[in-house]
């Protein structure tokens, strides 16, 4: 009675292995295939018989022969199971994709176990089960590109998020220059009416006073030879009263001084419209050279209780440039110069010309630059200043403007040796491209 159940269960079992969805084959120590089930068939393309007591490699030859070798004998040997997923094999057996309508994959991702099958203690057979992970395995990986694609997109707005920010920073900057470029025209405007005529004025007046001394002077002549001796006492008196010696020699250097105060105002205003630049809002052809002065003057009292500036100007051809915002550069790098300057030191200001290049090198004696810096510089925001004493926009607004002007912004410098900062620009720039025709 146990017999026939027995034969009975065994029967049934092997239908049920034979029809599950698994490939299910037994392998002996030798790796030959003693069952193959329904599965290994369709997908295989082989019956069975066909290769009942053939070597798995001889079926499979692209089988990873000592991956599966290791993995058999390891069995065999620990009588303990060992399995392989999808993530880490995910197409053991080359089987063409399961999901042939909906085509989500061209061959079937597995999962595959290897079971000992223990006899009277003894390992005899290896069953290997290998299941269809591949609907699993299709929503994982799209859920991966999809979250790969959700990183990415974050990454580029991040990105964009940064290059705006930075782009609203430098127009603020740029325009806070260009208000305070407007506010320099508009004051060096408004002083230049009365100091004109103040000017005016005093030529007038020097040529009057002039005249009064000679008058005076013919006076002195003929009081001097006049027969009233007490006349002419009294005239002498009055002369040492007043000490008209030293007031005429003083009045002579006051008009001078005066002079000489309101041509430095009248030098100050033409620097503050050279500075601005009010009149050129196109590219044109400037002296770099008048620039670089107009600056110094407008930024003199930043530096003259910090640095001497040395100048070495070589000769340089008129550069075509938007003339304020070279000058914005000048100012930006010069002032860091003299920032830089701890104790009173010096700036040099050196140009000159390289091939179809002219340069604009500003070098100071200050502390340097720490090497972790250098490469950071130009971003901005970025300031090696206390907090409260720098906006970071400086140097990246004049990064701009001299990529504006198809140039390069270069540093060098070492901690106790100072910084040269060097401004390339083309004598020319290049042709701006037409625009396109209507239609």
């Amino acid at each position: 009675m146990t017999s026939a159940l027995d034969e009975v269960l065994h029967a049934e079992l092997l239908a049920v292995l034979q029809s599950i969805n698994l490939g299910v084959l037994l392998l002996d120590s030798q790796c030959r295939v003693v069952f193959w089930n329904d599965f290994m068939a369709i997908h295989s393309g082989k019956d069975s018989d066909e290769v009942r007591g053939l070597v798995l490699f001889e079926v499979f030859p692209e089988l990873p022969r000592l991956w599966v070798q290791k993995k058999m004998d390891g069995v065999f040997a620990l009588q303990n199971l060992a399995f392989t997923s999808w993530q880490q094999r995910p197409h053991l057996f080359h089987f063409p994709g399961s999901r042939p309508i909906t085509g989500l994959t061209e061959m079937m991702y597995q999962n595959c176990t290897f079971l000992p099958v223990i006899e009277a203690g003894v390992v005899k057979y290896v069953c290997l089960t290998i299941s269809d992970a591949t609907d699993i395995a299709a929503q994982q990986l799209e859920l991966e590109r999809l979250n790969q694609l959700l990183n990415e997109e974050k990454s580029e707005q991040a990105r964009l998020i940064r290059k705006l920010e930075d782009a609203q920073a430098q127009l603020l900057q740029s325009e806070k220059m260009a208000a305070i470029g407007q506010l320099a025209a508009g004051v060096a405007h408004e002083i230049n009416n009365p100091v004109g005529y103040v000017y005016s004025n005093f030529s007038s007046l020097s040529s009057y006073v002039e005249d009064l001394f000679g008058l005076i002077k013919t006076y002195q002549d003929a009081a001097a030879q006049h027969p009233d001796a007490t006349l002419r006492t009294q005239l002498q008196q009055a002369e040492q009263t007043l000490d008209y010696d030293f007031l005429q020699k003083d009045m002579v250097d006051l008009l001078r001084e005066s002079r000489q105060g309101l041509e430095r105002v009248k030098q100050i205003v033409q620097d503050l419209r050279d500075f601005s630049h009010i009149d050129s809002g196109d590219w044109q052809m400037a002296d770099l050279h008048k620039g670089l002065d107009s600056t110094l003057n407008v930024i003199s009292n930043e530096i003259k209780f910090k640095a001497e500036v040395m100048k070495s100007y070589g000769e340089l051809p008129l550069v075509q440039c938007l003339g304020s915002q070279l000058n914005q550069v000048f100012m930006n790098l010069i002032i860091n110069a003299a920032h830089a300057i701890e104790q009173p030191g010096t700036i040099w200001l050196e140009t000159g010309t390289e091939g179809d290049w002219v340069f604009v090198r500003v070098r100071d004696s200050g502390s340097g630059i720490a090497p972790e810096h250098l490469a950071r510089l130009f971003e901005p925001f970025f300031t090696t200043k206390p907090v409260g004493q720098g906006t970071g926009l400086g140097l990246s607004v004049s990064y701009s403007i001299v990529a504006k002007h198809h140039g390069r912004l270069e540093v060098a410098s070492e901690l106790g040796k100072g910084a040269v900062f060097t401004v390339w620009l083309p004598r020319s720039q290049p042709p701006q491209p037409s625009p396109p025709e209507p239609g």
